[in-house]
């Protein structure tokens, strides 16, 4: 599945991360990409020195990578409130991913659901 951001949530979201330069160019690229996250993923997979083995859906794969971490209290919680700046410097200190890969994995979860996201590995740990 293909998550589309549309030019309303990207204003609203480079307003949300203002401070945040890597972040701000992150929003460039999706917005170069005309929203498809998945491209705009891939994209700045490639711009990070990473090579995506696979184009479809490589997106969800690597968010569900980092699931253990994005779904911790803390930041399951920051995500659940959006994505603001501190949310996106908490997943680049606890995980291995650049600014500009954060932000598309983060926009990732709060398009499928913070708690759709998080639910298998809430399920595994009942």
């Amino acid at each position: 599945m293909s998550f589309m951001i549309l030019p309303e949530e990207l204003d609203f979201y480079r307003t949300e991360l203002a401070g945040h330069a890597a972040a701000l160019d992150a929003l460039q690229v999706i917005e170069d990409c005309d929203g498809d996250l998945e491209d705009a993923a891939i994209s700045l997979a490639i711009r990070s020195g990473q090579e995506p083995e696979n184009n479809e859906r490589w997106i969800e794969g690597l968010s569900k990578r980092w699931r253990h971490v994005l779904c911790r209290a803390d930041l399951k919680e920051g995500l659940e409130d959006g994505l603001a700046g501190g949310i996106i410097d908490a997943i680049v200190e606890h995980t291995e991913l650049p600014t500009r890969l954060a932000v598309p994995v983060a926009l990732y979860v709060l398009k499928s659901g913070v708690q759709n996201f998080c639910q298998p590995l809430e399920e595994k740990i009942a």
